[in-house]
């Protein structure tokens, strides 16, 4: 089981004690896997400030891609982005290294050759250890995966996709697609947003 902290944004309502108080809880309860976003507000403060002492205890993910603000030119998967929004992250989550880095949604606008090959040398620099991608339509996954068998670069070691029993849409060919690439899972949404509670 993963935590997902986009509630911990205080733009969602949630004070930063409560948060840390949820996320400790969760650690002392055996989770062990975090997962958060540059675009969640201030998602990665609250996670950074609360993993004190503790960052060790846990496999960190955080996202990139998204818009984080007004500015045009801080969003997407260009190389110029990605070197500056793994800075921002690491920053405010107050760590070296991100375990799990990955694209938010695809980027239109940039060439994944010019993604996999930004992201791959986040890897040997030793700030990322693993890169994902999330909402990624299976034609996408091959195309990544392709593109970096072809040029040598890191490929996505894992998807997020939207999953629950009121959204199944990703059996028909996402799913298959990230199994027979070995790909890993990390699903969001699995109860519909609150529908199923």
């Amino acid at each position: 089981y993963a935590l997902g902290t986009l509630m911990f944004a205080t733009s969602m309502g949630n004070a930063p004690e409560d948060s840390a108080r949820v996320l400790h809880q969760a650690l002392d309860a055996g989770i062990n896997f975090l997962d958060t976003a540059d675009a969640y507000g201030d998602s990665e403060d609250v996670v950074g400030k609360a993993l004190a002492g503790r960052r060790d205890d846990v496999v960190l993910a955080t996202k990139f891609g998204r818009p984080t603000g007004e500015d045009p030119n801080h969003q997407g998967a260009s190389r110029r982005w990605i070197v500056t929004a793994v800075e921002n992250s690491l920053r405010r989550l107050r760590t070296d290294h991100i375990d799990l880095y990955q694209l938010h949604r695809p980027d239109p606008d940039t060439d994944i050759e010019e993604t996999l090959a930004a992201l791959t040398d986040l890897i040997h620099s030793g700030k990322v250890r693993a890169i994902g991608a999330s909402q990624t339509p299976a034609a996408g996954i091959v195309e990544a995966q392709w593109v970096a068998e072809r040029r040598g670069l890191t490929r996505f070691h894992t998807e997020q996709p939207a999953y629950s029993i009121l959204n199944r849409g990703i059996e028909r060919e996402v799913l298959p697609t990230a199994q027979r690439f070995g790909m890993g899972t990390l699903v969001w949404g699995p109860l519909g947003q609150g529908l199923l509670t």
